[in-house]
């Protein structure tokens, strides 16, 4: 599995950003960072120590849908879909779509690197 790079900035900076490579003004170098968040906080609280056992129990059991999952974790479906959804949105899981419209988890990444600048 590989690491996951995730850097801390501004809304506005992030926009800036973006809109930079957009017209070609910077080229993002092969090591910055993929996901981007707007607080330390909201990197905290998605990664928090239940979400984190979470991505765990996924890479250990590799559950083959949600119901399997929620099972295994004592964590209601809707829960687990809600929480696995944003997770999704960041690149920490990623969601299959298998038999009837089950939804299987993967962790692709066993490492997430911080990145932020304190000043």
């Amino acid at each position: 599995m590989k690491t996951l790079k995730v850097g801390i900035a501004s809304f506005e900076d992030m926009k800036a950003r973006t809109m930079a490579i957009a017209r070609g003004e910077l080229h993002p170098k092969p090591g910055d960072p993929k996901v981007w968040f707007t607080s330390p906080e909201s990197f905290a609280k998605l990664l928090s120590n239940r979400n984190r056992a979470l991505l765990a129990q996924i890479a250990d059991t590799h559950p083959a849908s949600l119901h399997e999952l929620a099972a295994t974790t004592g964590r209601t479906p809707g829960n687990l879909s809600r929480t696995l959804k944003t997770m999704e949105r960041y690149g920490l899981v990623r969601l299959h779509k298998g038999e009837r419209g089950k939804l299987r988890p993967e962790v692709p990444y066993c490492e997430v690197q911080l990145e932020m600048t304190l000043i």
